[in-house]
């Protein structure tokens, strides 16, 4: 679930932090059917901001490496957000069964019906407990989605169940997303930190989290995340 867009799915949240992505300059906040924070209305895969749109360019370059390392015979995107990358993802793998899945947002669902193809479904749901079989998928990903849910460790375990090949992470790397948030003179009053985060990850703690489930084949670091790659 991506309680906020994230870099990848064209979820609403973890925006780059820039100056064009201040809640001052338009950016505003979705919330589910619970209250539980969606993203942040802004687009960055249309920003005209050079320094999001490089920031974003490293980041989608480095994602669809590691996709391409994994080679998804099947997946499931957990936190697919507006789907961006997920309707991608499945356009790419022809016939191949892709699953996208997140909160009970409408202004989601919306985006959802913008972005259909023939092996491409969406459900909402809550990552803390998948309604699928072991091994059901090849690849589980979760992009900007960790930062997010209230029990990260039971919703990786989850996605390490219905997962047969690998596991694709992201998230903000910390304290450097908070830093340049402060920087930005964005969220002082939370000291940086975007809304709808949770949990902080430092390079270091999604790798040991990660590595819980399996081998950590790949851990990169496009600036200001991390993403990582796990072989179960």
């Amino acid at each position: 679930m991506t309680p906020a867009a994230t870099p990848s799915e064209g979820r609403l949240e973890g925006d780059p932090p820039t100056e064009e992505s201040r809640p001052d300059a338009g950016s505003g906040i979705t919330l589910d059917a619970e209250g539980t924070v969606t993203g942040n209305t802004y687009d960055k895969y249309g920003s005209s901001n050079p320094v999001v749109r490089r920031l974003m360019s490293a980041f989608e370059r480095t994602l669809d490496e590691l996709f391409l390392q994994a080679n998804p015979d099947s997946l499931l995107d957990v936190g697919c957000g507006e789907a961006v990358l997920t309707h991608k993802w499945a356009q790419r793998l022809g016939d191949k069964r892709v699953v996208g899945i997140d909160l009970d947002d409408p202004l989601l669902h919306a985006e959802w019906e913008q972005r259909q193809a023939p092996n491409l479904t969406y459900r909402v749901m809550k990552a803390e407990n998948l309604p699928f079989a072991d091994g059901e998928f090849d690849v589980a990903t979760a992009i900007e989605v960790l930062e997010h849910v209230p029990d990260p460790a039971h919703t990786v375990a989850e996605m390490a169940r219905v997962a047969s090949g690998h596991l694709l992470v992201s998230v903000p790397r910390e304290p450097l997303w908070r830093g340049l948030n402060m920087a930005r003179g964005a969220y002082l009053r939370q000291l940086g930190n975007t809304p709808g985060h949770l949990n902080h990850w430092s390079k270091r703690s999604v790798v040991e989290l990660l590595s819980r489930h399996g081998e950590v084949i790949q851990a990169r670091s496009p600036f200001p995340w991390t993403m990582l790659l796990v072989r179960l």
